[in-house]
């Protein structure tokens, strides 16, 4: 059997990627401060240890006999980010490199780590590459793109291998619409399910790269698979561009209902366009073709609903 740190393993992603480990028969540590995630979301032979991803001794003691690191634990909010630039400056970089530290410190401990589509920021290249220009529109993508630079010297100076994924819009079962960290998806899908209106900023046409959960879940497995000596990056995304409201009328579809779409004025300084290259993904981590939106979607409103059963959902669809 083998034991995993998953750091941030009380959020979103993390409480996934915490029960497909133990569904595989590996141990599970979780590091969390508990400012978002909840101890309720962690199956029971999860063992939680409270606390501080910045903090030395903390993290040091958490990674003492693990087998890897899933390095999860970031403030995620842009707005935040920009706001507290200081205060999530210490959890996105300072977190990360404190993770490395005692990495190295513990005998060059794997570490998997979420980077995010955030880095490209406003590159007029698509579809985005992993060698696509870097051009950071936010305190959040800054520590973003320091992560993985970080990542290297952990590689070159101290011997951790390292997997970075930039991570696109994920969605899923699980994301709760009202956290300050949800995307579009889960707050679409609460409210088209319980018939509300929905806000679109702009006109609709900016696009996304939306990749779900599960699909998220498998990468961050493969990756820690997989790694090798040095510090790669992969992008985490499908290839396929959804527009805004696009996803808004496939999701009143899903729901057997007619959206009522108040538009609001776009926000400034949002990018317009983006969508990802999955091919190193893909070939290096061996992913195969990801889970429809629509089918994705399903099993989010399933879960809003309280039903297990995605199928019932689909059969509301119209075909688009």
């Amino acid at each position: 059997m083998l034991t995993y740190l998953v750091t941030g393993g009380c959020g979103f992603i993390g409480t996934h990627l915490c029960r497909a480990l133990l569904q595989r028969g590996d141990a599970v540590r979780v590091l969390d401060d508990l400012l978002t995630g909840s101890p309720a979301n962690l199956p029971a032979a999860v063992t939680l240890i409270q606390g501080d991803v910045a903090a030395p001794g903390l993290v040091r003691k958490a990674l003492a006999g693990v087998d890897g690191c899933f390095h999860l634990a970031a403030v995620a909010s842009v707005e935040r980010s920009n706001r507290d630039w200081l205060g999530s400056h210490r959890t996105n970089l300072t977190g990360t490199i404190t993770v490395f530290e005692a990495a190295a410190a513990a005998g060059a401990i794997p570490v998997v780590y979420a980077s995010s589509a955030a880095v490209y920021g406003d590159c007029p290249s698509l579809p985005l590459g992993e060698g696509s220009e870097i051009r950071p529109l936010s305190a959040y993508a800054a520590d973003k793109i320091g992560c993985e630079l970080h990542a290297r010297v952990a590689s070159t100076v101290h011997h951790v291998p390292s997997v970075g994924l930039r991570l696109f819009n994920v969605y899923g079962p699980g994301q709760d619409p009202k956290s300050q960290y949800s995307g579009v998806v889960s707050i679409f899908c609460e409210r088209l399910w319980r018939g509300e209106p929905i806000e679109i900023f702009g006109d609709g046409q900016q696009t996304r790269d939306f990749i779900f959960v599960a699909d998220v879940v498998k990468a961050l497995l493969r990756a820690m698979d997989a790694r090798s000596a040095g510090a790669v990056v992969f992008n985490v995304c499908t290839g396929r561009a959804t527009s805004v409201l696009e996803l808004a009328r496939t999701i009143a579809s899903l729901c057997g209902k007619n959206p009522e779409i108040r538009f609001r004025p776009e926000r400034l300084g949002e990018v317009t366009h983006s969508y990802g290259d999955p091919t190193g993904a893909r070939q290096v981590l061996g992913l195969g073709t990801p889970t429809q939106l629509r089918i994705g979607l399903a099993e989010t409103l399933a879960w809003l609903g309280g039903s297990s059963d995605a199928s019932a959902v689909v059969e509301n669809m119209a075909s688009f």
